[in-house]
């Protein structure tokens, strides 16, 4: 069974998206001292400020991108080796 590149690379993004903002909510319930979300956000997502409202949408975009990018590679890699030796 092949891959659909469109489905694959809306489903990494929308859940890389759903992600993000889950993982906000657990740096805001959630002490910093038992998390350390901040740093790890700001780490991964460029330009990403933590607690500001263009942070916020600047890092739902690049994971949401991050998911589509994701996707984009991906499948042709899984299709041209299932292709190659998938079961038949």
């Amino acid at each position: 069974m092949l891959l659909n590149i469109k489905v694959v690379s809306w489903s990494m993004g929308i859940f890389l998206a759903v992600s993000f903002i889950l993982c906000v909510l657990y740096g805001l319930i959630v002490p910093e001292r038992l998390h350390g979300m901040k740093t790890f956000l700001e780490a991964i997502l460029p330009a990403f400020k933590w607690l500001t409202f263009g942070g916020f949408i600047l890092g739902l975009i690049e994971s949401f991108l991050y998911g589509v990018y994701i996707g984009i590679v991906f499948v042709p890699i899984y299709n041209f080796i299932n292709k190659k030796w998938g079961m038949k």
